[in-house]
This record gives C-alpha cells, sequence and structure tokens, in this order.
C-alpha cells in the first residue's frame, strides 16, 4: 500500500466543528467485515451488537489544558505554546510547540497570565516548531501544575477555526478519563454517555481499560509515498495485570473484544505476546499500523472518520479491507456523516 491510495476529496462541510447535542446520538454507521453490510444507526444503537461477557477495551487518557497564550519579553508579541510532554519534574522542562516560532530564539523569555507570575525562558529548539521551555517558578510543584492548568485551554484540533467555549471542556473529554497526560482525546469514546455504559453494563458487557496518551505526533502528515519509510512519534502506553485477564479470558471464550478507538486498538497491538495474547505493558509504543497487517487482539472496532492520508485511516483500512473503507467512506460522504474530532462514528464487526 502506497500513501496515494489513502486519498479522497472531503467536503470542508463535513468536518465537524461541534460535537453532536447528546453524546450517544451521534450517527453511527455499522459495516459488517464478512458481508461488506452497511447500515446506519445512532451510536447508542450500538449495545444491540454485543452480548452478555463480549469486552469494550478504553482508553482512559485524559486531556490535559495544552495550549497557553503568552507573550514575549519586551516587544509583546502573542505567542501560542502548546505543551507536548514534561522532560523533568524537578527542573520544570518541557517539550513544546510556538506559533509563530520564527519569533522564539534560545534566550527568549515568555511571560504568562494577567500579573505574569508564570514565566518560561527558552533553552533549546528541538524542530522548526519546536522548542524546551523552562518554567521559571517559585511555588510547589502542586502549585505550578495548577497554574498551568489555569492558564491553559482545552486543545481544539487546529481545524475547528471557533474559540475554545466553556462547554469544550467537558465535550472534549471521556466521561472515563481518568489519568492526565493526553494533548488529545481519543475522540471514538466521546460518544460514549453515562447511560448507554450503564445500559452495557447492565447487558453483561465487561469493560478492560489502558492508557495511552495520545500525542500531537498521531496526528502528523505522513510525507512518503512508501508508508514502510513513516515513522511514528512514541506515546506512553500503560496496560495492568486486570486489563490483560479481561481481555485474554474474552479470546480464550472467543467473545468480542472492541477497540474503542484507534489509540486503543494500537495499544493492544502494541503488547501482543508471541501466543497472541496480551501482555501488561509499561513503557512508550510507536507502532504504525497499515496494511496488510493481521490483528491478534481485537475483533470489532469504534472509530470516528478520519482525514485523507492519515495514519488512523491506514488502521482502520487494515482492519476492515481497502475495499470496504473506501467503500464506506464515499456511502459517509454521501450520507453527510461529520468527520474528525467531533464528528460521527463507525462500527466495524
Amino acid at each position: 500500500m502506497k500513501l496515494s491510495n489513502f486519498s479522497f476529496e472531503l467536503p470542508d462541510n463535513l468536518l465537524a466543528e461541534y460535537p453532536a447535542e447528546n453524546r450517544d446520538e451521534s450517527k453511527l454507521m455499522v459495516i459488517h467485515r464478512e458481508t461488506g453490510k452497511i447500515e446506519h444507526k445512532m451510536f447508542k444503537d450500538m449495545i444491540d451488537y454485543f452480548d452478555e461477557d463480549d469486552v469494550m477495551v478504553l482508553n482512559n487518557t485524559k486531556v490535559f489544558p495544552a495550549r497557553l497564550y503568552g507573550n514575549k519579553e519586551k516587544t509583546g508579541a502573542r505567542i501560542e505554546v502548546f505543551l507536548l510532554r514534561e522532560l523533568n519534574e524537578e527542573q520544570r522542562l518541557w517539550d513544546v510547540l510556538v506559533d509563530p516560532a520564527r519569533k522564539i530564539r534560545i534566550g527568549n523569555k515568555l511571560y504568562f497570565g494577567d500579573d505574569d507570575t508564570l514565566v518560561a525562558e527558552v533553552i533549546d529548539n528541538t524542530t522548526s516548531r519546536g522548542r524546551t521551555l523552562r518554567f521559571l517558578y517559585d511555588g510547589s510543584y502542586i502549585d505550578f501544575r495548577r497554574k498551568l492548568r489555569d492558564l491553559g485551554q482545552t486543545p481544539l484540533p487546529k481545524y475547528i477555526k471557533r474559540d475554545v467555549e466553556a462547554d469544550d471542556e467537558d465535550r472534549y473529554q471521556t466521561i472515563y478519563a481518568k489519568h492526565e497526560g493526553a494533548v488529545a482525546a481519543p475522540t471514538a469514546g466521546l460518544h460514549f454517555s453515562k447511560h448507554l455504559l450503564k445500559r452495557l453494563e447492565i447487558k453483561g458487557i465487561k469493560f478492560a481499560e489502558l492508557t495511552l496518551h495520545v500525542g500531537l505526533g498521531t496526528f502528523n502528515p505522513v510525507e512518503v509515498e512508501d508508508l514502510s519509510k513513516h515513522k511514528m512519534d512514541s506515546e506512553e502506553l500503560i496496560i495492568d495485570e486486570k486489563a490483560t485477564e479481561i481481555v485474554n479470558g474474552a479470546k480464550e471464550r472467543k467473545r468480542r473484544i472492541c477497540a474503542v478507538g484507534t489509540t486503543a486498538m494500537r495499544g493492544l497491538e502494541s503488547a501482543v505476546s508471541s501466543q497472541h495474547t496480551l501482555n501488561t505493558f509499561d513503557g512508550w509504543t510507536n507502532k504504525f499500523v497499515f496494511p496488510p497487517y493481521e490483528f491478534s487482539i481485537a475483533n470489532a472496532m469504534v472509530t470516528n472518520f478520519h482525514l485523507p492520508k492519515s495514519t488512523l485511516l491506514m488502521m482502520v483500512s487494515a482492519f476492515m479491507g481497502h475495499d470496504l473503507m473506501k467503500k464506506s467512506y464515499k456511502e459517509a460522504i454521501l450520507e453527510q456523516y461529520k468527520f474528525y474530532s467531533y464528528g460521527d462514528a463507525m462500527l466495524i464487526i
């Protein structure tokens, strides 16, 4: 498979600017891999496709407010700072992206907040837009993190042109988010409401949780025609013993195991044993899944509709088959499904 195999025309009006009014009432396209049948449902109807002892694998990462705005010393120029990764807790070092990058050089200082109580110094250039910042703050580490959280904004994707609204803080977060560390939401999970989770639980569906802290690298454009040459950024992944017991038990009983989102699927495929069971994991993964690929754990998947030439689309193609993916995406555009982070969903079974 080549990069050009994943190109298609996506009308701008299908990029979702806002989420559905109710989480579980977005549109749901159901794809049957064996027959090629396509159904059009609402997300809450997905319960009809699962039975007692089936398993859903959820990514319980929590998005932190990673986008800050500061002012450059002397000039006062407004600079966007996107927090990517904490490098050193004690020294308060962070990998960040800055915009506009041409104005930010080593030695520059940035001031945040109305009272300028938080200051950061640029100590390194990492990429064309990447910088390493040392935050200068006299308070405790807990106070420092609280300050970052207070000053930060929900990191909505750049395609959403509107300002961040109060509702986004809640809606750009899954209801089962627990462990802070992501700079983008695992968006397939945004469709689950408390009511739907309770209904699934009552029906006897089990839940296994892993933590994969989504980084911006997931959304980096693929710039090589030969997909085997593309390198994914590493993301932190934790899978505990409880999750492996639930998943391996379901696999042994030949139950349906559904990965909720591409991040959950990446997590599962990053921790496969030689016997094709799930191992515990605590580390980093740069797993890149593209066709052809033999999946070891999940036999069902919930995912949103993805952008052309994205690594997420490539994983979906590998899971459902390339021709069926093209057919379903053509139908999604025809039926006006919404794409990307706040968009509609697909269940592949």
